[in-house]
């Protein structure tokens, strides 16, 4: 093929150090706004990004010239920086968790996303990334998911 066909929308998450509750409400619409500029910049379209004071989920499309860990290592890495910066004390948690989504269930997971707070009156994190994992065929030790 003279051309690169290739849509690949991804679900991230990736969690707070120690799993600190350091993204307030009152401050996370500003740190997703600021996260979508900086998947702009590298070229990721932002399906969706919500989270909770202690994590960030994250639906994107990579472009297919671009590796994933390159993609979340800037997304990180910038926002920490920017968010230290203004006053807030943000470290992410070293790793990161990817799930390939199909076209045909992006409303699906955009809707999961920007309903994570209600999602989580019902499941905590932990029990929201085990299922997840398990959904997506993941293969783990439960004695290493969390530190």
């Amino acid at each position: 093929m003279s051309h690169t066909y290739a849509q690949n929308v991804i679900h991230v998450v990736f969690s707070a150090k120690e799993r600190r509750k350091t993204i307030p409400v009152e401050f996370q619409p500003k740190m997703w706004a600021y996260s979508a500029g900086i998947c702009k910049k590298q070229g990721i379209i932002v399906h969706a990004i919500g989270g909770m004071e202690d994590r960030v989920h994250f639906l994107i499309q990579v472009p297919p010239t671009m590796a994933l860990a390159k993609a979340v290592l800037g997304i990180k890495s910038n926002s920490s920086r920017w968010a230290n910066a203004g006053g807030h004390k943000l470290a992410w948690l070293q790793g990161y968790a990817a799930f390939s989504v199909s076209a045909s269930i992006v409303p699906a997971v955009v809707r999961y996303i920007e309903n994570q707070e209600a999602h989580h009156r019902k499941m905590s994190f932990d029990e929201e990334f085990l299922v997840l994992l398990r959904k997506h065929g993941v293969e783990f030790d439960p004695k290493f998911v969390f530190g």
